[in-house]
């Protein structure tokens, strides 16, 4: 019922847009109206605070669901879990209803403010600090590739306490973005997801109240980890959902085409394709919702199946992308079809919440 009530949704509102949104570089607007009147939007928000209280199950469906038609919107529902889970896991009660129900009920988005500059693959390695000033703290830094800044109201901040110990001297913060001193650079202009603005997030001198730190201090960098074993999931979700709109397409395409006085389905070599394609997605999407399953239970190997998840589904939307666009041969390379556009936003995939070679390493020092 999820999935239906999600599809019709995403087809009616979202999809009609999707074009659109990639061509301007636009924020999907339509997308996140329509996502917040269906409260599909921070699905993930628990009811005490106003939230659906849907399980990771539930929130890979709508994400994987929305990504079908549309990358970039789906990062509505994904980001806000990514930049709101630091406060479910870590946050005081006080900050959880203070931060949580905003976001519950669409008054604000959530971004997640790990990366840096020089600090990516190597998080600990930032250099954005945080000073105590009696009872408030002092920001400084810039953060890099952070999705839907300048759009989110909340962010989710990790910056160094104690520069002396390395990952166990970062502690993470809620910032606002009407705090004073924080600012946003242009746009990235990049290679796919364009609705979904990409931005440094610039914190010059920003004062915050003390109790706006998240957990103990020196805990921001534990929990940052903890949140991506459970938030990796979702980009396996949005691989997943990228894949599976590109087979349907392709799937609807061949049986139109005609070439040899044929539908070039009836061809075995394009069957084979299809086969394959159809095949992968299936196993990335029994990864992905065992991953679900393992992130709700919290499963003693869950940094290894969100790694494994997302480091497949990712693989497998670049791989199936890529041959949509084969299979509708010229017309596939041109913007007048979708799944160019899928095949460009499938890549991010394989490179956000860490990388898939950085995945491997996880998998590794997690083998189950």
């Amino acid at each position: 019922m999820l999935r239906d009530a999600v599809r019709s949704l995403a087809e009616a509102k979202i999809a009609p847009y999707a074009a659109a949104v990639d061509e301007e570089a636009r924020f999907p607007r339509e997308a996140l109206e329509a996502l917040v009147a269906n409260d599909l939007h921070a699905v993930h928000v628990p009811e005490e605070y106003g939230g659906a209280g849907a399980d990771a199950l539930a929130t890979v469906i709508v994400i994987e669901e929305v990504a079908r038609v549309c990358a970039s919107s789906s990062l509505i529902p994904a980001v806000n879990k990514l930049g709101s889970l630091p406060v479910i896991l870590s946050g005081s009660e006080e900050l959880k209803k203070k931060y949580m129900t905003p976001l519950a009920k669409g008054d604000g988005m959530f971004s997640y403010c790990l990366s840096e500059p020089d600090a990516g693959s190597d998080a600990a390695g930032m250099k954005t600090k945080a000073v105590r000033d009696g009872d408030h703290y002092v920001l400084n830094g810039v953060k890099r590739w952070i999705t839907n800044a300048g759009e989110s109201e909340y962010y989710t901040v990790m910056a160094v306490t104690d520069p002396e110990k390395r990952s166990k001297g970062i502690s993470a913060f809620v910032v606002e973005k009407s705090d004073e001193g924080v600012s946003f650079g242009a746009p990235e202009k990049k290679l796919g997801i364009k609705g979904s603005p990409t931005r440094e997030v610039y914190l010059d001198n920003v004062r915050i109240p003390a109790d706006r730190m998240i957990g103990e201090e020196g805990t921001g960098f534990a929990t940052a980890m903890k949140t991506l074993d459970h938030t990796r999931i979702t980009i396996a979700a949005q691989a997943l959902g990228i894949a599976q709109g590109a087979l349907d397409y392709a799937k609807g395409y061949v049986q139109e085409r005609k070439q040899f006085g044929k539908p070039i389905a009836d061809f075995q070599g394009i069957q084979f394709m299809l086969a394959d394609m159809a095949m992968k997605i299936s196993a990335a999407r029994a990864l992905t919702y065992q991953a679900a399953a393992a992130s709700q239970r919290v499963d003693r190997d869950l940094t290894f199946q969100g790694a494994a998840a997302k480091c497949f589904a990712s693989d497998v939307a670049m791989e199936v992308t890529t041959d949509a666009v084969q299979l509708l041969g010229g017309y596939g390379y041109t913007r007048d079809y979708p799944v160019e556009r899928m095949m460009r936003d499938a890549k991010i995939t394989q490179i956000y919440e860490g990388t898939n070679q950085v995945q491997r390493i996880v998998m590794a020092r997690n083998l189950p």
